[in-house]
């Protein structure tokens, strides 16, 4: 046996999976609260203690850490054009794990400067210009920035050519110069800026949840969760070197506060009639629904839903019950269902939780015309020929309905338009592995794929 031990320090539970490489099982998993304001080994010592008395005392060969930060990294950026620097920018910070506070397009304001002290943001991205191109706006972007009060440092990925006057103009400010995220017009290349974002997160998740007292019990570099979930979605879709994966897939991690969206997908059109508009995504992409959560954003999910009507048909529960319902769980943010009427509520959420969430993920066509006729235009990925949804986070996996609530995300007749998959098998990470396979991905890339297609449990074809 070689058993290796997985840490995630989350916001509010330290989750730990243990494994073992030489049989590539899952061992056991626990959670404690986390304990930032006394001392984070406290919460980790806790979790220990719970998982030792389901595996037994083991001598851990390797220990690995990821962190969520303390309430994620808050990002914002400015770019040139909204559709095209400014959503290159977009990517690069969802990409590396980061929450987008706050998009900017064409030149700063004073008013600007003022909100963006109001915002706090823990990074800045500088973005704007291909290679060569407009100088005039991200110099005047970094002269703006120079003048905010709040202490942050600062990513510029923008023209090369007004790089390094663009660090002169923020001389006193950490600033770290990285490639163009989008070098040619309609080119993206955002894994330098992704890259330099993963480091500065890892740095102020140390900072901010004092993990340099833990650092001795990890024996690998710490990354963000949502990147290890990203790494887990990768491997488990391409496979390795040795081994194929399942293909290309959907993720759907509903939480309490957000909702993270994962496609490992080309999603470019599929035939000759549909051309494409605007940037191509990437073929690994994140998207996060600040507004959508079971607990904290319980009102986004109604709002999105389009009303309490909507919600009280789908749970079978009088709208003006439900409507006081949802207004006492956004005010006791820790209860979870404890009768047959409440589960009917929490499964009405998590299905408009998936659907609105997939349908800001997924791309959408709509009809134009041309002097050669009838052609689609279509905006973001085209998920239809997706046959896979992995779908975690409690309100999932803590129901007997986890299908159902899945089937929302898939295409609806109702909004043609909308290009969700049409059909797929849904795949439950009931273990609440996911981020910690993505952590071992990293170190042992086989383990970790064999180890998910061992533990997501299949429940149903949904259609």
């Amino acid at each position: 046996m070689r058993p290796v031990l997985l840490i995630d320090f989350g916001s509010t539970y330290t989750k730990v999976t243990a494994v073992d490489t030489e049989s590539e099982t899952l061992l056991g998993t626990a959670a404690s609260f986390t304990t930032i304001q006394t001392d984070i080994n406290d919460g980790l010592n806790n979790a220990l203690a719970m998982l030792e008395e389901k595996t037994g005392k083991l001598d851990f060969a390797a220990r690995y850490a990821c962190s969520s930060a303390a309430g994620g990294l808050r990002m914002i950026a400015s770019g040139l054009v909204p559709e095209l620097t400014a959503e290159a920018a977009k990517q690069a910070a969802l990409g590396a794990g980061a929450k987008i506070a706050k998009i900017y397009s064409y030149d700063l304001t004073e008013d600007d400067v003022e909100e963006i002290d109001s915002l706090k943001p823990d990074i800045f991205l500088l973005v704007g210009g291909t290679d060569g191109g407009n100088t005039a706006t991200i110099l005047n972007n970094a002269k703006m920035v120079a003048t905010c009060k709040t202490d942050f440092p600062v990513v510029i990925a923008g023209n090369r050519s007004a790089a390094r006057q663009c660090q002169r103009y923020l001389e006193g400010r950490e600033t770290f110069v990285c490639e163009n995220v989008m070098p040619k017009f309609g080119q993206l290349n955002i894994e330098p800026a992704q890259t330099q974002i993963r480091e500065l997160f890892l740095r102020r998740i140390i900072q901010a949840k004092g993990l340099s007292r833990a650092s001795e019990l990890i024996s690998g570099i710490m990354m963000p969760t949502p990147s290890a979930m990203m790494r887990a979605m990768q491997l488990l879709a391409e496979g390795t070197a040795e081994e194929q994966g399942i293909g290309e897939l959907l993720a759907l991690d509903v939480g309490g506060a957000t909702t993270d969206v994962y496609s490992i997908a080309d999603g470019m059109p599929q035939d000759a009639q549909t051309v494409y508009k605007g940037l191509p995504e990437p073929y690994v992409k994140r998207t996060v629904e600040g507004d959508i959560g079971m607990r904290y954003s319980i009102h986004g999910i109604v709002d999105a839903a389009g009303g309490i009507d909507r919600i009280a048909k789908i749970s079978g529960i009088d709208a003006e019950k439900a409507q006081s319902m949802v207004d006492h769980l956004s005010e006791h943010t820790d209860e979870v269902p404890t009768n047959e009427e409440w589960e009917r509520l929490d499964f009405a959420l998590a299905a408009m939780a998936c659907e609105t969430a997939a349908r800001r993920h997924s791309g959408s066509t709509e009809e134009a015309y041309t002097m050669a006729g009838k052609v689609f235009v279509q905006t973001g990925k085209d998920l239809r020929p997706v046959r896979q949804i992995i779908v975690t986070g409690g309100s999932l996996i803590h129901t007997k309905r986890t299908g159902e609530i899945a089937s929302h995300a898939l295409f609806d007749p109702a909004e043609p338009m909308s290009l969700r998959p049409l059909k797929a098998q849904v795949l439950v990470d009931r273990s609440y592995i996911l981020a910690a396979m993505g952590l071992l991905a990293e170190y042992e890339p086989q383990v970790a794929l064999h180890i998910m297609k061992k533990e997501l449990i299949p429940d149903g074809y949904q259609e």
